[in-house]
């Protein structure tokens, strides 16, 4: 067996890390110079960050897992929070360290800013979601869920709104209700360990794509970074890439479903599989760095904001070291992709000199907007599976069909599925 990965990308390397230690021989094709995808370790100004700000929770078992697995421990490299959301003045929801699900309901008794009626809605709700296994008997929109069980208001507006849109990448209005109450059983009423927040003290290519790379390499495999693959074919031998001379036996595509078309054009029985992904719609992920003087900094880690531009901001002083650089974080689609990005920055900045009185002008500032940072997950939305209608060809995505809208952990998951997916099938 000798598997060709195409895309080294949370999924992608995934993959690889699970064939490698199966003792696969594993070969990864990555066009840009560094893993990660779109989730990597950027330079600006001479300091390594990420392309956007991320946040991980305590229920991504198979991403901790893998890290693990590829010597990147988690206990040093995330920062562990209990589940905290905090719109200063406005709204403030802690989880206490009790076990689940009276953490939940403790947060939820005792947070700031909603009124007694909202707090019971809140516990009603989350009773009636447990009681039917978090299931629903029709998908619908995330704002029409929380319409029918009266969680408007308050509850609405700082909880389960910020949540849908922080997680699924999709505005409440037309975000998957099913996909997002998937989120809420494993996160908000699994373990309470697995509410908590993982905060990256390192760069995102250190939490797993960089150590997963050594890993593959260590175990007899390549990475073959900077080597983009253009066209897939398959003969009697195996796989051939871009007409080369070597053959796979297996393939597995790893890369970001708008660029997988041209690989499975030259296959015609993949076509209802090309449709599928081409009816996917996306979504952005604006994050705009901020490097302050070092002394300016925010009272917490994340704070929520209300009514700007800006939907949370991330203290990357208290994170990871660097101080005063602040990342404000726009998730979905929305007025700031209608404005330049200087002009976006500079609104940013005000809103946060609103927060901060006196808070002195960026020493500099950079936007880095992922277009298609996410596919909209949206109710009833058809995603491909791993395995495709070509013997031995696999897709692995956080696009792909699961459970999870478009995260880290659904990336990883799909890579490890797609690879559990070459065990099984061997050379039979």
């Amino acid at each position: 067996m000798n598997v060709a990965i195409i895309g080294a990308g949370w999924a992608g390397m995934a993959a690889a890390v699970a064939l490698a230690q199966a003792k696969i021989r594993v070969t990864v094709f990555e066009a840009a110079r560094h893993p990660g995808g779109r989730a990597r370790s950027v330079e600006i100004e001479g300091i390594e960050i990420d392309n956007g700000q991320h946040l991980m929770i305590g229920a991504y078992r198979e991403t901790l897992r893998l890290m693990r697995t590829v010597g990147a421990d988690p206990d040093r490299l995330l920062a562990r929070q209990p589940l905290a959301i905090e719109y200063p003045g406005k709204f403030s929801l802690r989880a206490p360290r009790l076990p689940a699900p009276l953490h939940l309901a403790a947060a939820l008794l005792t947070a700031g800013g909603l009124t007694f009626g909202e707090r019971m809605a809140a516990m009603r709700f989350m009773t009636a979601m447990r009681r039917n296994a978090y299931r629903i008997a029709a998908d619908m929109p995330v704002a029409e869920l929380l319409v029918r069980h009266r969680q408007t208001g308050a509850l609405a507006r700082y909880l389960w709104e910020p949540l849908c849109v922080s997680a699924l990448n999709t505005p409440a209005a037309s975000a998957s209700a099913q996909v997002f109450l998937n989120l809420f059983r494993d996160a908000l009423d699994g373990a309470r360990a697995n509410s908590d927040f993982l905060f990256p003290r390192v760069a995102l290519g250190k939490l797993f794509p960089e150590p997963a790379a050594d890993f593959v390499r260590a175990n007899g495999g390549s990475v073959r970074l900077g080597t983009p693959v253009r066209t897939l074919d398959k003969t009697a031998e195996g796989f051939v890439l871009d007409a080369g001379p070597e053959r796979y036996s297996h393939a597995i595509l790893a890369a970001g479903p708008h660029q997988i078309d041209a690989l499975l054009e030259r296959f015609a029985a993949l076509a209802p599989t090309r449709q599928s992904v081409a009816a996917l719609a996306y979504e952005p992920i604006y994050t705009c760095y901020l490097q302050y003087p070092q002394e300016v900094s925010m009272p917490q880690p994340m704070t929520g904001f209300d009514g700007g531009n800006v939907q949370w901001i991330f203290d990357r002083g208290r994170l990871n070291g660097i101080a005063g650089l602040l990342a404000a974080v726009i998730s979905a689609r929305g007025a700031h992709q209608l404005v330049s990005q200087n002009d976006l920055a500079s609104a940013i900045h005000r809103e946060l000199a609103a927060f901060l009185p006196g808070l002195p002008a960026p020493l500099w500032s950079r936007v880095i907007a992922e277009k298609r940072a996410t596919f909209s997950c949206r109710p009833g939305i058809a995603r491909p599976a791993n395995r495709t209608a070509v013997d031995r060809l696999y897709l692995a995505g956080d696009y792909t069909a699961s459970d999870y809208p478009s995260t880290l952990e659904s990336a990883v998951r799909s890579g490890v599925l797609a690879a559990k997916l070459v065990l099984e099938q061997g050379l039979a």
